[in-house]
């Protein structure tokens, strides 16, 4: 029982850290998280301790636990393995996706179109994290998948950034809609090439913002 907890426990932080719900440098209070779930500080932490060892999480002094902070350089590095690896996958689920999975897409398009208009940002970045996951979910390769979701549980907490610039966001679903429009048509290279001009795009944006960050600026 304790185990099963702890899984779901795990579950749920995972989750919190794909769709952006934890901020860059956020530190995750064990008694908090605890208190919020109804359970005992013990599998939080046991939960935590195991994000730690994934690189999705980082241990502090006292035990303390918190979200990395994202540097323009750090940033850089997860966004070149990115781009090749999400590109592929999307290559490679394309011609495999189920008329469920289809479905799925279609709606978390929609979701996200609703999110933008209503200025939702959680309600985007759910939708955002479903779309990637589920159609990267359909790739066929476990070991492609883990390395996407490893990456992702790093970069998930940093999306809430896009919101910071209130033009950008009209643009948040152009490309998902490219690369679903392709999809529908079984265009697996189309579909791949928007996929990746949504990364490029949004990861100059995310780049610029990293530029002007207080100790970005003061490293220089």
């Amino acid at each position: 029982m304790a185990d099963n907890l702890q899984d779901q426990l795990y579950q749920k932080i995972r989750e919190g850290l794909l769709a952006g719900r934890f901020q860059p440098g956020e530190r995750l209070k064990i008694r908090d998280l605890a208190a919020e779930w109804g359970t005992s500080p013990m599998p939080v932490r046991a939960a935590l301790q195991r994000l730690v060892a994934e690189g999705a999480l980082e241990g502090e002094p006292q035990r303390s636990v918190r979200v990395p902070p994202m540097t323009r350089q750090r940033y850089q590095d997860i966004f070149q393995v990115r781009l090749g690896l999400e590109g592929l996958a999307v290559e490679l689920a394309t011609p495999r996706l189920s008329p469920a999975n289809l479905a799925e897409l279609r709606h978390c398009v929609a979701r996200m179109d609703q999110a933008i208009e209503q200025r939702q940002v959680q309600a985007y970045l759910d939708a955002n994290s479903q779309f990637h996951l589920c159609l990267y979910g359909a790739c066929g390769n476990p070991v492609l998948l883990r390395s996407i979701e490893s990456l992702w549980l790093q970069i998930g907490p940093f999306f809430n950034r896009l919101f910071t610039g209130a033009d950008l966001s009209l643009r948040l679903n152009d490309f998902h809609e490219e690369a679903f429009a392709a999809i529908e048509a079984g265009d697996a290279k189309a579909a791949r090439q928007a996929m990746e001009q949504d990364l490029i795009y949004f990861a100059r944006f995310l780049l610029n913002l990293l530029e002007l960050e207080p100790g970005e600026v003061a490293a220089r």
